[in-house]
């Protein structure tokens, strides 16, 4: 990533949501490369990666905060666990009109690149085929179906994004990523029955991605923005799998992984972890390895690897991750 990071050297960049997971993230690599005196952070929150404490939705402050910006990373969300703490309103003000705040300001100051993240969760029930179905091969082609206020608010989002380059022709991109967040799994079931770490690494064959390879997603996307146009890609670590796998996989995905890992099964003994037994669902990440010449570093495979040489759950997570920790979801 090093060469690709020194390409925005120079650069005035702005990150949205600077004190949640992934925009201190963005910070933290940034400032690593010595870029501290023109990267600016805005949260709700202060953190010592925020400049600017205020609301996106703030069209004075945002307007403000974007003087002199060339590229936004627009992190700033309510996430999908906030739908137990805030109000439907509340994700329309956050998830839409924030983002349409940022885009006017973006056009205001004629903006180089505008990167929204996204998520895999706007895809909503095209996730889980029916029963005695195959696991769902999800690509950028899929049509999402919102099955929240979250998945809704995104969705809607994404649509501002490319109404906005399709008008003033504002370069953006979308990145949908998949889960990257430390915290236990929401399925209260799922989390009773496996430890932290065994879902989360099993999450790698399908629907999981580190915050090293999220960040580096988002400085390809930056690069190639202006480029492309507009374009949405899904940012999810590389699965091993083919479609060809999908039936075994909904209904005996032990049986598949050991095909392609047949030393999983030892490791995962030494730690005391077990297999789900059936996926519903794998992201594929080829249009953005493509177009974005982005290139993941962690995966399941690479994860076997640290586990056999380390013998340690921590492992599991990259230093950038480590120093970032749990955060909680904010109840602001």
């Amino acid at each position: 990533m090093d060469s690709y990071i020194e390409t925005l050297n120079g650069k005035n960049i702005l990150v949205t949501g600077s004190s949640g997971h992934l925009g201190e993230a963005l910070i933290r690599t940034f400032h690593s490369f010595d870029m501290i005196e023109n990267v600016k952070g805005i949260d709700i929150l202060p953190s010592s990666y925020t400049n600017y404490v205020g609301s996106i939705t703030d069209s004075t402050f945002v307007n403000e905060c974007m003087k002199d910006i060339q590229i936004v990373f627009h992190t700033a969300t309510l996430h999908k666990p906030h739908v137990a703490t805030h109000t439907r309103q509340a994700f329309v003000d956050t998830n839409i009109t924030g983002t349409l705040t940022l885009l006017e300001a973006a056009i205001q100051q004629k903006i180089e690149a505008f990167i929204f993240t996204s998520s895999t969760s706007v895809f909503g029930d095209a996730l889980v085929p029916p029963n005695g179905s195959a696991a769902a091969w999800i690509t950028e082609e899929v049509v999402p179906i919102p099955k929240n206020i979250y998945g809704i608010t995104k969705t809607t989002a994404e649509d501002l994004c490319q109404l906005y380059y399709r008008l003033y022709k504002l370069p953006t991109i979308v990145l949908r990523t998949s889960r990257f967040f430390p915290e236990e799994d929401d399925n209260r079931e799922l989390a009773d029955s496996f430890s932290n770490e065994n879902i989360k690494v099993l999450e790698f064959l399908n629907r999981r991605i580190d915050i090293e390879d999220v960040v580096s997603a988002h400085i390809h996307a930056a690069i190639k923005a202006k480029e492309i146009g507009f374009s949405k890609y899904i940012i999810s670590a590389t699965a091993p799998f083919q479609p060809k796998d999908l039936i075994t996989l909904r209904l005996n995905a032990p049986e598949v992984i050991a095909q392609y890992y047949p030393q999983y099964i030892n490791i995962f003994a030494t730690f005391d972890w077990k297999c789900l037994t059936s996926f519903d669902r794998v992201y594929v990440n080829t249009k953005a390895r493509n177009e974005l010449g982005w290139n993941p570093k962690h995966s399941f495979e690479t994860l076997l690897h640290k586990f056999e040489e380390e013998q340690v759950v921590t492992a599991l997570w990259s230093p950038l991750a480590k120093e970032i920790g749990w955060k909680r979801y904010h109840r602001k």
